[in-house]
C-alpha cells in the first residue's frame, strides 16, 4: 500500500516537473536547470547572499516590531495590561511558538507534513538522478510473456505447485 502511494507521488512529481521544464524550455531553449545561477560571477553571488542576509534580518526585526506595536495598541486598552518593549515582544513570540507549536496528532497527515514529504520525495528523485531537466523520464516497456530472461522465482514456484495440483 505504501509503495503504491510512493510510486503515485513519484509519478505525479515527475509529471509536474516535466511539464514545468517543457514550458521553460519553450520560453528559452538554451536554458538548463542551473543556468541562471551558473552565469553569475562570484562577486555577484556574494553580493546576492549578503543582500539576502540583510533582508532576512530586516524581516525578523520588522516581525518583532509589528508584534510589539499590536500588543501596545490592543492589550492595554482591552485588558489593562502593561506595554511591552521590543525584546519583551520577541520573548512573547518565542514563548508562544513553544506553547502553541503544532504537535503531531497521530494519523493526521495534512498541510506542512504533506509538503515536507513531497519535497523530500522530489529531493530523493533528483539525487537519484531519476528526473533531470536534461534527462526526461523514459516510459517503461512491459515485459513480453515469451521473454527468455531469468524468470521470477515466485512465478516458477507457483507454476510447479499448480502442475502438482492437476495430477
Amino acid at each position: 500500500m505504501m509503495d503504491e502511494i510512493k510510486d503515485e507521488i513519484r509519478e505525479e512529481i515527475r509529471k509536474e516537473f516535466q511539464k514545468d521544464w517543457e514550458k521553460e524550455k519553450r520560453k528559452n531553449p538554451d536554458c538548463d536547470a542551473d543556468s541562471w545561477w551558473e552565469e553569475r560571477r562570484l562577486g555577484m553571488k556574494i553580493f546576492l547572499g549578503f543582500l539576502m542576509g540583510i533582508g532576512i534580518i530586516g524581516l525578523l526585526f520588522l516581525f518583532g516590531w509589528v508584534v510589539m506595536l499590536l500588543w501596545n495598541w490592543l492589550m492595554p486598552a482591552i485588558f489593562g495590561l502593561t506595554k511591552l518593549t521590543y525584546w519583551q515582544a520577541w520573548g512573547l513570540l518565542i514563548l508562544s511558538s513553544i506553547l502553541f507549536k503544532d504537535l503531531p496528532s497521530g494519523g493526521d497527515d495534512s498541510g506542512k507534513k504533506t509538503d515536507r514529504r513531497r519535497r523530500r520525495e522530489l529531493r530523493k528523485l533528483v539525487d537519484e538522478e531519476v528526473i533531470r531537466p536534461d534527462n526526461p523520464p523514459v516510459p517503461e516497456e512491459p515485459a513480453e510473456s515469451g521473454d527468455a530472461g531469468s524468470p521470477d522465482p515466485r512465478e516458477a514456484d507457483g507454476s510447479e505447485q499448480d502442475a502438482g495440483k492437476d495430477i
